[in-house]
């Protein structure tokens, strides 16, 4: 069976998507967006 355009068009994302995360991660981001994550969520309960 020969795949389609159309039904390879969702691996791709896929793939692609799960790359960004890889370079994201290695980056250093997972600490920023979880710090990030803590602030404004304290802020919309009053704390911080």
């Amino acid at each position: 069976m020969i795949i389609q355009e159309k039904e390879k068009t969702p691996f791709l994302l896929i793939i692609f998507f799960l790359f960004l995360l890889l370079v994201g991660i290695n980056a250093g981001e997972v600490s920023t967006v979880l710090e990030t994550a803590t602030r404004i969520c304290l802020s919309c309960i009053g704390i911080g």
